[in-house]
Parts: structure tokens; sequence; C-alpha cells
């Protein structure tokens, strides 16, 4: 990730409320940082302050902490005005309420006219002795409302949930699966085995997914399966700019495919197109860490008849426990459901989630990023457990370098214990 992304390029999200309800501690808070300044006295912000922030799951965005909106006075309506000048250019309003009243329903109804997604911060929540303030905002249907205290934490990574589900969704889809990676005219090589687990008579959907978006950027596909790999590669002049294969075919595609061809797969195309390459390809390094007895989640997001070596429930298991000599207990979910709390597992294994919107996986990563859990995907694991996850990355510049910087500061904190 970086910091370097231009404000006009980052989602922006600002904080809003009356004075004295929270808004500076709740932006310190989300940041993690002490950077707006914090008091009891009412009207402590001035102007509005703004921070760029790595947001895991969604990047880069722009948090703003503003004046009360209920601010008085000649001086007060000034900071006033610079608040509302902010709702106006605002991808994301965040209200952020210890009580509930005219000015709370009056700031709902300026981000309703201006079609700007809402999320209620009700906070506080370590000082109030109910939950007033919650039941009215839920009662007029105003949007989602999460109770939170940036004092001890609560609710924080509920609200963190929340933001991602709020997003508009043209700041969640990439653009591209693979067209960025390539240049017009360039031919690619699609591996695609043909086994118990391709449909008959048709194609999985990230492989028709890959094939169609490399035609959209004027690029050429040869799709083929595993086993004509390498005689194609020692015939063809010149050699395709970029291999893709089906993750279970990876051991045989990486060994036919010369050094110097770049090389990935289907499932980690989809992770960064899907979800958050840096943070599953993050995750990918809990394998090393992974011991016989470790607890593994298995997801998938949809439901299928499991057949015969299926990739999820037995390819994947009897790959991991090679690679850790022993056995581990493995537990699988099928289908849209995914549990509230993941604490407990040593890695968290999920499917290319071809299912489900970008969305829904950025807030399961943020789920388990939240407890502490890694979590990885089908590509990703196989990769790790072959150990070839550095060549399968090669095609994303700075992922690869990330990764070293995560399993540095891993390698840190494991010797400063």
């Amino acid at each position: 990730m970086t910091m370097k992304t231009p404000r006009g390029l980052r989602i922006q999200i600002g904080l809003f409320g009356r004075r004295n309800a929270g808004k500076s501690s709740l932006f310190n808070r989300l940041l993690g940082q002490d950077v707006a300044i914090v008091s009891d006295t009412p009207g402590t912000t001035t102007d509005p302050v703004e921070r760029p922030y790595e947001f895991h799951s969604i990047g880069p965005v722009q948090f703003i902490d503003t004046a009360g909106l209920d601010d008085v006075g000649a001086l007060g309506e000034k900071r006033a005005a610079k608040s509302r000048a902010v709702g106006e250019r605002v991808d994301l309003a965040l209200l952020v309420a210890d009580q509930w009243g005219r000015e709370e329903i009056r700031l709902v109804d300026l981000f309703r006219k201006r079609r700007i997604p809402l999320v209620i911060a009700c906070s506080k929540a370590d000082r109030r002795t109910d939950r007033a303030v919650e039941e009215a905002a839920l009662s007029g249907g105003y949007g989602e409302v999460v109770t939170v205290s940036a004092t001890t934490g609560e609710g924080i990574d509920h609200l963190r949930e929340a933001i991602i589900r709020a997003v508009p969704e043209s700041f969640l889809t990439p653009s591209t699966i693979v067209g960025d990676l390539i240049r017009p005219g360039d031919l690619v090589a699609l591996v695609v085995p043909i086994d118990k687990e391709a449909p008959k008579g048709r194609l999985i959907l990230p492989q028709v997914q890959v094939l169609r978006d490399l035609l959209d950027h004027d690029s050429a596909a040869l799709v083929i399966k595993e086993k004509e790999l390498g005689e194609m590669l020692r015939t063809l002049r010149p050699a395709p700019a970029l291999v893709v294969t089906d993750s279970q075919a990876f051991r045989e595609v990486a060994a036919a495919t010369p050094p110097t061809v770049l090389m990935t797969s289907f499932s980690i195309l989809m992770a960064r197109y899907k979800g958050d390459l840096e943070a599953l390809a993050a995750g990918a390094l809990a394998i090393e860490r992974l011991r016989p007895g470790g607890r593994v989640l298995i997801a998938e997001a949809c439901s299928h008849h499991p057949i015969p070596d299926d990739i999820g429930r037995e390819k994947i298991p009897r790959w991991l426990e090679q690679h850790v000599g022993g056995k581990l207990r493995f537990e699988i979910l099928a289908g849209r459901d995914f549990p509230e709390e993941v604490e407990g597992f040593d890695l968290i294994i999920h499917c290319g989630a071809c299912m489900l919107t970008r969305r829904e996986m950025l807030i399961r990563i943020e789920r388990a990023r939240s407890t502490g859990v890694p979590i990885t995907n089908y590509g990703l694991a196989i990769a790790s457990s072959l150990g070839i996850l550095k060549r399968a990355l090669e095609p994303f510049p700075g992922v690869w370098e990330q990764m070293e910087r995560v399993r540095a500061t891993q390698m840190s904190k494991s010797r400063g214990r």
C-alpha cells in the first residue's frame, strides 16, 4: 500500500455531528493516532482536519474531522459553514451522535438529499446507561447504526465493517481483472484443466471472466490444457506475456513455464479483483507458522455437491498436511454464510469468491483482520504450500515486497516476546 495516492483519488469520509459529540475522539481512534485535538470544551475543532489513511480492504481514503454543525455565534456559524462545505464533497458520511434530536434529523435529511451514503455512529457507549440514541436512530430507518466508544474501542471493528458496506460500489469494483498486467496485442496462455471439477460443456466463471477481460483489452488468449503447455511453450514464438493457470495445476504449470515467462493463477487474479491481494497474500504467510493440530477454516462462497478429490475438502487439506508434516483440524463452511466470530482459527482459506461481491469479500477479510486471524485464498494457499508463492506473485509489482515487510514485522514481534 502507499500513502502517495492523490487526495482526489481517495474515498472522502467525513465525520459530522454536534459539538462535543465525540467526533475528534472517534477520528483519532479510526486513524490509530492522536491527530485531532480532543477536549470536553464544545467547539474545540475549528477547521476541518484531514488525514490520508490506508483503510484495510478498501484502500486509500481521506478521513475528515469537522466542527460541530450546531456551533453558535458569528465565528461559530463560519465554522459550521466549513463543515457544511465538507458535507457537499464527501463520498461517505459518518454521523457521530451521543444524543438524538432535531439536529441529527436535519443532518440525515441533508445527506439523503445529496444522496451521500450514511453510517450513524452512536458514540460514548462507555458513558451512556441506555440505548436511547440507537433506538431513535433505528426507528427512523436512517441508515446503518453502530454503537461505539472511542475510549474503550467498543464497536470500532463493527464500524469499519459498516463503512465497507456503505462505500459506493464504484469505489470497490476494480476496472479490470488482468488487463492492466498486459499490453494490447500480448498473448496470454490460459491453462484450463478438464477434470471432475470442470463443468461439463463450459468453463468456470473466473476463466470466462479472464478471457473476456483479455478480449476487452485487445489481447489474445490461448486456452490450453496443462498437459499440452510444455510443448506449446517450446514451439511458440514469441512466448506468451503471461501464463494463467487453474491453481490445482500449479505444480505442473510451474515446472513447464520458463522463469522468463510470468505466471499466476485464476484464483490469485480473483484475490485482487474480488478482495485485497496484499492482505490475502500476507495471510498466506501463516502457512509457514502452521503446526500439526492447527485449526483451519475452509470457506467456500458457493454450495456444490462434493466430488471425489474435491479442491477445498480434500486437495488443499492434503497439500497443507504434507507441508506441515502432520494432521490439521479442518472445518468446512459452504454457502454465503460466514461466521461472525472467527477467533480460534489459525488460518482461514477462502475460495476465489467469484460468487460474492467485492464488498462481501472485503467484509470477510476485515472481520478476520480485526480478530487477528490470517486469511488467504485457495490459489495463494496452494502456491505457498508448493513453495512457488513468490513466483506466482511476480506479475503484481510490490506485493511480494509488502509480504517481506510483513514477514519482517512478524519476526521482530516474535523475537520481542
